[in-house]
């Protein structure tokens, strides 16, 4: 690599440090808000079905305008969807500070996870765009999943502390002023304007859904969707499992903590694992272990080897995502890239709020244990699409 290279690549590094930094605002925001609005509707003794249809608000909005979204991020940039997302958390914060009713919860809930979501868009195709060899863009796309692995990491801890402290009328307008900072930081930084305008072509060419026409496109969504259903059936059966097995809350927090703590710190090791590790062989290799660990769970009786599978499970999903980012931005037409982006972020946002239903329906027929064994068995067509993918 020249000197030019090298300095080009490391002032991109430093504005993607710089977006990344705006993303956590919006995330922390979010994170927080997940855990300020249930506990205030508690308090308002809301029912168990308000609860879930306020929680089910962060996911739906961001999966209803997704798609609208990705096409508006392709035609100007970075900077101008950044501010709108940033605007959307802002007033979901400033909602939740005058609500009055649970209508007004849902409603700032919808404005939190759907700023978020298109924050994460709009970062996604920046990081996308740049002229960067596949072991950078893995890098990069590392860098940018920092965003919400810290943001999830600060905005409930920092929220419930401001609460006992202050109430929640002052942690309402603390998490409103993190996306205000966001908005800043993506006026003052200077990146790639909108993509090229599409040639013309018959509207069912243009059609969102006419993305997964494209097979190598197709069959990365498909990796991409195992590995959100798999994260979705630990996060609900988990907690179940070890119940049955007798752990204490602590040593389930600690399950957990393994895979989030994992998933956290493997985005250190992602320049080694760029190097000694072909992509092609990523999703390969990512789908035989996670069929692995899921077929070994319900055989685990110890706490200490359910974590140690927690903590494989959260290393092959941070490796994961990344990877997959990179395969999706390959994979997807030039000029649709945030068009692409905003249809797998549709398809995540549906399997979180459709997905704990099904398992809920399927958990009481098949019982917990057989659920870990179904997902394996779905895994091993991963482990196929993945062998077809190379």
């Amino acid at each position: 690599m020249s000197e030019q290279a090298i300095a080009d690549y490391r002032r991109f590094s430093a504005v993607m440090l710089a977006l990344v930094a705006g993303q956590c605002g919006l995330h922390a925001c979010m994170a927080g808000m997940r855990v300020a609005l249930p506990l205030q509707a508690l308090g308002q003794e809301a029912s168990k079905l308000a609860l879930g249809v306020l929680v089910s608000c962060f996911a739906v909005f961001p999966a209803i305008t997704a798609l609208r979204f990705g096409i508006f991020t392709d035609r100007h940039g970075y900077r101008r969807p950044a501010t709108i997302a940033a605007l959307l958390s802002a007033c979901g914060a400033l909602t939740a500070f005058g609500a009055t009713s649970l209508w007004q919860m849902f409603l700032a809930a919808g404005f939190c996870g759907t700023g978020a979501g298109f924050g994460m868009i709009a970062i996604q195709r920046t990081a996308s765009r740049q002229p960067l060899s596949r072991e950078e863009r893995l890098q990069v796309f590392s860098m940018v999943a920092l965003a919400p692995a810290l943001g999830g990491l600060v905005g409930p801890i920092a929220t419930g502390r401001m609460i006992d402290l202050w109430g929640y009328g002052v942690a309402y307008l603390a998490l409103g002023l993190l996306p205000i900072a966001s908005m800043l930081i993506a006026l003052a930084v200077r990146v790639e304007g909108g993509g090229e305008r599409a040639t013309a072509s018959p509207r069912s060419a243009r059609s969102s859904f006419g993305l997964f026409g494209i097979v190598p496109l197709r069959r990365v969504m498909l990796l991409n969707l195992l590995v959100v259903a798999s994260w979705d059936l630990h996060g609900f059966a988990l907690p179940i499992l070890g119940h049955e097995r007798g752990f204490s809350a602590t040593e389930i927090g600690s399950i957990f903590a393994a895979f989030g703590g994992a998933s956290l710190l493997v985005r250190g090791v992602m320049p080694f694992v760029a190097k000694r590790i072909s992509q092609q062989h990523l999703p390969l290799l990512a789908m035989v272990v996670l069929l692995v660990v899921f077929a070994a769970y319900p055989l685990l009786n110890s706490p200490w080897m359910m974590l140690v599978a927690s903590g494989l499970f959260g290393v092959v999903v941070g490796i994961t995502q990344p990877t997959i980012m990179v395969l999706l931005q390959e994979a997807a037409p030039a000029d649709r890239c945030g068009e692409a982006l905003a249809m797998r972020s549709m398809c995540n946002q549906a399997s979180i709020t459709i997905l704990p239903l099904l398992y809920g329906v399927f958990g009481v027929v098949v019982g917990i244990a057989s659920m870990f064994w179904l997902m394996a068995l779905l895994l091993f067509g991963g482990v196929v699409t993945a062998l077809k993918l190379r």
